[in-house]
């Protein structure tokens, strides 16, 4: 269905025209928001009170003890134990007192984090050895600053076996001084 209206307006509707004033007035602005509740204030913690120890209770002096008379020793009477036997002296220098010259003395084993991480040194012992030519102590004089170095050094020289030093035709007990390298070729 089809409706026709006409282009133009009627005449009635034309001739009336009024006139309107529009008058445009700002809204007033609306009211600026309430201000946020002030924070709550921090109430101060309650002042701490300084505690002193215990005063202790009035401790009676101790009860005197009776006053004996005692003789003073008169040097008679005074025995001293006899004295414990001197241990032998050490030699007095290190290298004269043992041959070098070894029964056994294999290498010390490269340590292998030693060796992975490619470190070399140099490791001084000082061997004590006994008549027989075993070794009884073994200490380090100088380190080659690192640990496994000194530890693989001091366990074979432990194993070692020296000809013992003579003295007077004697074989005697003696130290010697012992440098390990360690060295990556």
């Amino acid at each position: 269905m089809m409706l026709l209206i006409p282009a133009v307006a009627p005449k009635a509707v034309a001739e009336k025209e009024r006139n309107v004033m529009v008058t445009i007035v700002d809204a007033p602005p609306p009211p600026p928001p309430p201000p946020p509740p002030p924070p709550p204030q921090d109430t101060p913690p309650p002042p701490v009170k300084n505690l002193s120890p215990p005063k202790p209770s009035p401790v009676p002096p101790p009860p005197q003890a009776p006053v004996v008379d005692v003789p003073e020793p008169r040097p008679n009477d005074i025995v001293t134990p006899p004295s414990p036997p001197a241990p032998p002296a050490p030699p007095t220098s290190i290298e004269a007192s043992v041959d070098i010259s070894s029964k056994a003395m294999n290498p010390p084993r490269y340590p292998p984090a030693a060796f992975r991480a490619g470190i070399q040194g140099e490791v001084i012992l000082i061997i004590d050895v006994d008549a027989s030519g075993n070794v009884t102590n073994v200490t380090v004089e100088k380190s080659s600053r690192n640990r496994d170095l000194d530890r693989a050094a001091m366990e074979a020289a432990r194993k070692w076996r020296f000809n013992a030093a003579e003295a007077g035709g004697k074989k005697t007990a003696g130290r010697v001084r012992v440098p390990v390298n360690f060295a990556l070729n």
